[in-house]
């Protein structure tokens, strides 16, 4: 039958009975005397890690200057992240990559070569995150830029969620047989599912060329004057992460 209070699903078997699962779950077979609960558990904390993505890109027509222009990118953002009092475990950059452009004879010279890599630096100090924001933009240290909100141990979230769940798969099963005098006896068989709801926080914003001012004319003779690039937007505010669990429990019944 089904609980009007909890939406679990209790059922009682006979000697031999089958339950034919969805199809995400594979067929389970019961012995008499058998209880099937299914309940969910929710678990749900505040952020504690951001992580904040650099994409470095430099084209030249020489091949060392375009490498040197990245190399020097990646160098002025590992020092904002020191200024700024990350770790050197938090601030990690895979490697450069070089790609040709050619004007359609490969035989020949390219005509200019770009350069690309990554930085990924983690914050575990929120109030870091704008002036390394700002500071990129002023230094001119970056195309694009990602930041995403998580928990630097997901693991222990999820073990919550799933504690939650056997608590109230538990509770209600024994809440269930009190009503007919019977008692919750050994667990038989159980199916889990654990996955996260909700709330990463993520932020991303156009390269530094989109985010370039304009052409202002001043005065009568329309002289032109270059207007500083906008300030990058203020972070998002990371919302609560939820983790859920669903489990599917078999309890002997005594």
């Amino acid at each position: 039958m089904k609980l009007a209070n909890g939406g679990v699903i209790l059922l009682l078997f006979a000697v031999g009975a089958t339950v034919n699962s969805s199809a995400q779950r594979p067929e389970i077979k019961f012995i008499a005397d058998t209880l099937v609960v299914e309940a969910d558990g929710t678990y749900k904390a505040d952020p504690d890690l951001a992580t904040l993505t650099f994409q470095i890109f430099s084209q030249d027509k020489e091949l060392k200057q375009a490498y040197n222009t990245a190399s020097l990118s990646m160098q002025r953002i590992g020092e904002l992240a020191t200024r700024n009092g990350l770790a050197k475990e938090d601030v990690s950059s895979g490697a450069l990559t070089v790609r040709p452009f050619y004007d359609g004879d490969r035989k020949k010279r390219a005509r200019s070569y770009s350069v690309q890599g990554e930085v990924v630096l983690r914050i575990r100090d929120f109030s870091k995150i704008g002036p390394i924001l700002d500071g990129s933009v002023e230094d001119g240290v970056a195309d694009f830029r990602s930041l995403t909100y998580s928990l630097a141990d997901e693991e222990a979230a999820k073990k919550q969620a799933v504690a939650d769940a056997m608590r109230r798969a538990t509770g209600r099963a024994s809440i269930a047989l009190e009503q007919r005098g019977q008692k919750l006896g050994a667990l038989r068989y159980m199916s889990l599912d654990v996955k996260q709801l909700y709330g990463v926080a993520e932020d991303q914003t156009a390269s530094l060329a989109a985010l370039g001012g304009g052409i202002l004319n001043e005065g009568i003779f329309g002289h032109r004057k270059e207007l500083p690039a906008p300030p990058p937007p203020p972070p998002p505010q990371p919302e609560k992460l939820a983790f859920n669990a669903t489990v599917q429990c078999a309890f002997q019944i005594q």
